[in-house]
C-alpha cells in the first residue's frame, strides 16, 4: 500500500497503471466478490475478437464502454461478470496459417487435415490471447478465470447440439443455391460476409443471332459468362420483344442455340431490356431458370477460372478477368459487339480476403431463418430488449422482416465439423436430439452403412450466435447458466447488427425460449481525423497502445469515454487524449494537497460557505453522474465528472479551502477527504488506474476502489449554492475586468460593488479577497469599468493615464471589427460553409462570436469612460 507522503511529485502512469493491470489479471474481480450483497447478478460477455488478431481502436472503444459499465455495476453491488473469450476466426485465421505454408511450398492438402489442424493449432497457440493481454493493459476488469474460446469443448458441443435441433426441426436443410465463393479462401460466404462496392466497370451490348435471320441485342458486365447461357429473357409487357418469345437465338463464338423466354423479372429499362440468362452464376438468372425449368450448367471453377466442355478451348483455364478481355476480344473480331460504356459495377468483395466473390450454384447446408426472426420480432414487439440508441431497433426489424436463408457451410478445415454423414447413395444422417454427441459412424444403427462425413465446417458466426450462452455451459444446465443468463448488456458496434446481434437474438430465443439480452448499446465506428475508415490499405490506422504508451491508458480511456456519444461515428481528436493526460495530472496534483494538508487541524469545527457549496454540488453531481451511467450516456457521464473534478472541486473548492486549512477549520480537512474519495468512486469506471491508486494513499483502506459502495447522493443546499455561485460569479467579473486592464494576475486592486447581491459579497469578504485578489466594498464610481452579473455590477476604476487606455481600447476595437468583418465574408461564402471540413466552419463561427463579444464590451468600456 502507498502511503500518501510516499506520493511522488508528478503522475506517472507508465509505473501505476502495470501495476494495477498486473493486480486484475492476477485475482480477477470475480462476481462472487459481490454476493450476498442482495443486487443479483450482471452480465455482459466480450464481443469475443479474432484470437489471432491485436488490439485496434475500434476493440479498445469498444471494451472501454463495456469496462466503464461493468465497473459501475460492480461498485452497486451487483454480482457483475464480464467475461472475457476469443473467437476462432475461421477464414482469417486459416488464411494466415495457408499463407505460412505457401512460403513453404505446401498447401493444407499436401498436410492432410489432421496435420494441418495440427499446425493451425500450433499457430493459435503462439500468436492468440494477443488481444486479450493489450486489454488487461487499458483495464478491462475481466473475470479472467473464465475465459472462453469458440472451439473450447463446452462450446463445440453447443454448436453440435444448435445444428442437430435446427435439422430436426426442419430447419436446417441441404440445397442447391447461389452462394457467395470467395476463390481466395476457397470457401462459400454469407451475403453478409460480402461488401458490394461501386467499382468502374464495362456494359457490352453483344449481338446474339437469331436462328430465323436478324439478332437480338442484349446487355451484359459478364461477357465471360455467355458460354453457361441457357436463354434469353425479356419482360412480357415489353413490346419491342413480344413477337421474339418462343423464337432462338445463337450464342456468339458457339454454335449453340438456346430459347428467348417472357419473365416480368426481367427490367425493361436495364440496357437492351433482353437479359442473357445464366442460372449457375447469378441469383436472379437462378430464380428464372428454377421458374422455367431451365438447365443450369457452370462454366467457371472454384478458382475462379472458365472450364468445362461449353467453353471454348482457347478460353478453358483462363481466370475470369483475364478470360473477359480475351472474350470481348473474340467477340470484337467476329462482329459481335455493338457497342462498349463506361459502367459502375456493383461489385461484391469478400470481406476477410478483399477478393470479388464469384456466384456460384453450389449444394450447401442453409437454415431456414424466417420462422427463428419471427420470435425475436415478437420479442421486440413485448418490449424484451431496447436498443441504445433507439432509432437502431427500426434497422434491426427490418432485415429481420426480410431475412433470407442462412448458408451456413464453409469449405475450410478450422472450425466446427458439419455433424452430418452421406452414405453412397447421398442420403442424409444427423445425430438425433437425445444423443447430438454420437457420430453416425459410430451409430450401431449404421453399422452396415459406409457412411463419410461432410467435410465442411459452420460458418464462425453460427458458433459466435451462441456465445451468450454457451460461454456460460449450454447446453448444460450448469450454475453459471442458472445464475448469469440472460445476460443484461450486450455492447458492439452498429455495424453487425446483422452479424452478430442478430444472430444472437435468434439463437437465443430459439434455443433457450428467452431474450439473450435486455440492452443493445450500439457504438459508432472510430474514424480517423478526416472522417475516414481506418484500414491498412489507406495506412492510416492507429495503434491504440501507441496511444496509451503516450498519454497512459486512463488518459485514452477518458478520451474513448468522451467521444463515445449517441452512438454517432467517431473521429480521432489527439486533443481528446492530451485532455485526458493533463485530467489525470490535474486530479493527481489535487489529491497530493489534500493528503498534504492532513495535519491535525485544531480549530473550528463548523462548515464554511465553501465546504457546505461543495457538499451539495458534490450531491446534486452523484445524482446527475449516476443517472448518464444508468443510460448508457458515457459521453456526457465524462464531461459531468470531468466538470465536476475539474472546474468545482479542483478550481474552486481546492482554492476556497485554503484559507480555512491555515486556520486549521477541521470540518474543511474533512470535506477535503471525503469530496476526493466520493470523486474518485463517481471517476473510477472511467478511470480506474489513477482513481485506484489515489483511494489506496487516501484511505488505507485493503478493500481495493473497484470493490466499494457506488456514491449514493445527499441533501442539496440550495441557498449555500445561490450564495456561493454569487461569489464564483462576482469573483469571474473582478478577474475579467482584471484581464480587461492587463492587470498582473497578482496585483491587488480595489472594485466597488452594486446590487442585492454586493451584502453576501461583504459578508464573505475575506474569501473573496483570497480569491479575487482584491479589495471591496459597496458603491458606484463615476467613471469606471464594469461588468455585470445576475446580482451585482462590479466596477474597477482605470489608474494611471486613461488616455492611453481609451486609445488602446479604439485600437483593439478597429481590429476587432476588420476581423468581424473577415469571419461575416466568409460564412457568407456558400463555397466555404459546404466545402470546408464542418470542424473547420464551426471553428470560423466561433471565433465570430467570441469577437463580436469582444467588440460589445469594449463599445460599453468607452461608452461607460467616454
Amino acid at each position: 500500500m502507498i502511503k500518501s507522503q510516499e506520493l511522488p511529485k508528478a503522475y506517472d502512469p507508465q509505473k501505476v497503471e502495470p501495476r494495477w493491470a498486473e493486480e486484475w489479471a492476477r485475482n480477477p474481480l470475480k462476481p462472487e466478490l459481490n454476493a450476498g450483497k442482495g443486487k443479483g447478478p450482471f452480465t455482459i460477455v466480450i464481443p469475443p475478437p479474432n484470437v489471432t488478431g491485436s488490439l485496434h481502436l475500434g476493440h479498445a472503444l469498444e471494451n472501454t464502454i463495456i469496462d466503464i459499465i461493468v465497473r459501475f455495476k460492480r461498485m452497486q453491488g451487483y454480482e457483475a461478470l464480464y467475461l472475457p473469450g476469443t473467437d476462432h476466426a475461421g477464414i482469417t485465421t486459416q488464411v494466415l496459417v495457408e499463407r505460412e505454408l505457401a512460403q513453404e511450398g505446401l498447401s493444407r492438402h499436401d498436410l492432410g487435415r489432421e496435420k494441418f489442424l495440427e499446425r493451425v493449432w500450433a499457430f493459435k497457440e503462439k500468436n492468440g490471447g494477443t488481444i486479450l493481454h493489450q486489454l488487461r493493459r487499458i483495464g478491462a476488469s475481466c473475470d479472467w478465470s473464465r475465459e472462453r474460446f469458440t472451439l473450447d469443448e463446452g462450446l463445440s458441443r453447443a454448436v453440435r447440439r444448435s445444428f442437430v435441433l435446427y435439422y430436426h426441426q426442419g430447419l436446417a436443410y441441404r440445397g442447391q443455391r447461389i452462394v457467395n465463393w470467395d476463390p481466395v479462401a476457397k470457401t462459400v460466404l454469407s451475403d453478409l460476409e460480402v461488401n458490394v462496392e461501386p467499382t468502374p466497370g464495362k456494359l457490352y451490348t453483344l449481338a446474339y443471332p437469331l436462328e430465323e435471320g436478324g439478332e437480338i441485342q442484349i446487355a451484359t458486365v459478364r461477357p465471360e459468362t455467355i458460354f453457361a447461357d441457357v436463354a434469353i429473357a425479356v419482360n412480357p409487357a415489353d413490346e419491342r420483344y413480344r413477337h421474339l418469345v418462343g423464337r432462338r437465338a445463337r450464342i456468339p463464338l458457339t454454335e449453340r442455340y438456346i430459347p428467348i423466354i417472357a419473365d416480368e423479372a426481367v427490367l425493361m429499362d436495364f440496357g437492351t431490356g433482353a437479359l442473357k440468362i445464366t442460372p449457375a452464376h447469378d441469383p436472379t438468372d437462378f430464380e428464372i431458370g428454377q421458374r422455367h425449368g431451365l438447365e443450369m450448367p457452370s462454366v467457371i471453377d472454384l478458382d475462379g477460372r472458365l472450364t468445362g466442355e461449353r467453353v471454348p478451348e482457347a478460353f478453358r483455364g483462363l481466370e475470369r478477368f483475364e478470360a473477359r478481355k480475351q472474350v470481348v476480344a473474340a467477340l470484337e473480331a467476329a462482329g459481335h459487339v455493338r457497342r462498349v460504356e463506361d459502367y459502375t459495377i456493383a461489385l461484391g468483395y469478400s470481406d476477410r480476403t478483399k477478393a470479388p466473390v464469384e456466384p456460384l450454384l453450389m449444394e450447401q447446408w442453409f437454415v431456414r431463418m424466417k420462422p427463428v426472426a419471427e420470435k425475436v420480432l415478437q420479442g421486440l414487439e413485448r418490449g424484451e430488449m431496447r436498443f441504445v440508441p433507439e432509432r437502431w431497433e427500426k434497422v434491426n426489424r427490418d432485415w429481420l422482416e426480410n431475412i433470407k436463408d442462412w448458408a451456413i457451410a464453409r469449405q475450410l478445415w478450422w472450425g466446427h465439423q458439419i455433424p452430418a454423414w452421406y452414405d453412397e447413395a447421398g442420403n442424409i444422417y444427423v445425430p438425433d436430439p437425445d444423443n447430438p454427441d454420437l457420430d453416425c459412424d459410430k451409430d450401431p444403427r449404421y453399422a452396415h452403412l459406409n457412411l463419410r462425413r461432410d467435410p465442411d465446417v459452420f460458418d464462425t458466426w453460427f458458433s459466435s450466435a451462441l456465445w451468450p450462452f454457451s460461454t456460460l455451459g449450454w447446453p448444460e444446465e450448469t450454475e453459471d447458466y442458472r445464475k448469469f443468463y440472460p445476460t443484461d448488456v450486450l455492447v458492439t458496434g452498429y455495424d453487425i447488427i446483422f452479424f452478430w446481434v442478430a444472430r444472437m437474438q435468434m439463437a437465443g430465443y430459439q434455443f433457450t425460449g428467452r431474450a439473450p439480452f435486455h440492452t443493445i448499446v450500439l457504438h459508432g465506428l472510430y474514424l480517423d481525423a478526416r472522417g475516414q475508415k481506418m484500414s491498412k490499405s489507406k495506412d492510416n490506422g492507429i495503434d491504440p497502445l501507441e496511444l496509451v504508451d503516450r498519454y497512459g491508458a486512463d488518459a485514452c480511456r477518458f478520451a474513448w469515454a468522451y467521444l463515445a456519444t449517441g452512438g454517432q461515428d467517431i473521429r480521432h481528436d489527439e486533443r481528446r487524449y492530451e485532455q485526458g493526460r493533463n485530467f489525470a495530472n490535474k486530479l493527481y496534483n489535487a489529491a497530493r494537497f489534500v493528503l498534504m494538508n492532513r495535519e491535525a487541524a485544531t480549530g473550528s469545527d463548523a462548515p464554511t460557505l465553501a465546504d457546505r457549496w461543495m457538499a451539495s454540488r458534490l450531491s446534486r453531481g452523484v445524482a446527475e453522474i449516476t443517472e448518464a451511467y444508468e443510460a448508457y450516456d458515457l459521453g456526457r457521464a465524462a464531461r459531468l465528472v470531468y466538470e465536476l473534478v475539474w472546474s468545482e472541486f479542483c478550481d474552486w473548492y481546492l482554492e476556497a479551502a485554503k484559507p480555512a486549512l491555515r486556520a486549521g477549520n477541521r470540518a474543511t480537512q474533512r470535506s477535503l477527504e471525503s469530496t476526493l474519495a466520493t470523486l474518485l468512486k463517481l471517476l473510477h469506471p472511467i478511470m480506474p488506474f489513477i482513481t485506484s491508486e489515489l483511494y489506496e494513499a487516501l484511505t488505507g483502506d485493503a478493500k481495493q476502489l473497484a470493490l466499494q459502495d457506488w456514491p449514493a447522493p445527499g441533501e442539496r443546499d440550495v441557498e449555500a449554492e445561490r450564495a456561493f455561485e454569487t461569489l464564483q460569479q462576482v469573483i469571474a467579473a473582478t478577474r475579467s475586468l482584471r484581464a480587461e486592464l492587463g492587470l498582473a494576475p497578482q496585483q491587488e486592486i480595489a472594485v466597488q460593488l452594486e446590487g442585492e447581491g454586493a451584502g453576501l459579497v461583504m459578508e464573505n469578504l475575506s474569501l473573496f479577497r483570497f480569491l479575487a485578489r482584491a479589495e471591496a466594498r459597496v458603491g458606484r464610481p463615476a467613471k469606471a469599468l464594469a461588468q455585470v452579473t445576475p446580482s451585482v455590477t462590479v466596477y474597477l476604476e482605470p489608474q494611471g493615464d486613461l488616455q492611453a487606455f481609451l486609445e488602446r481600447q479604439k485600437k483593439r476595437l478597429a481590429e476587432l471589427e476588420k476581423l468581424v468583418a473577415a469571419s461575416e465574408r466568409k460564412l457568407a461564402n456558400p463555397g466555404f460553409v459546404e466545402r470546408a471540413d464542418p470542424a473547420v466552419v464551426e471553428a470560423e463561427r466561433e471565433r465570430l462570436r467570441e469577437n463580436q463579444a469582444q467588440l460589445e464590451r469594449i463599445r460599453e468600456n468607452l461608452a461607460r469612460l467616454g
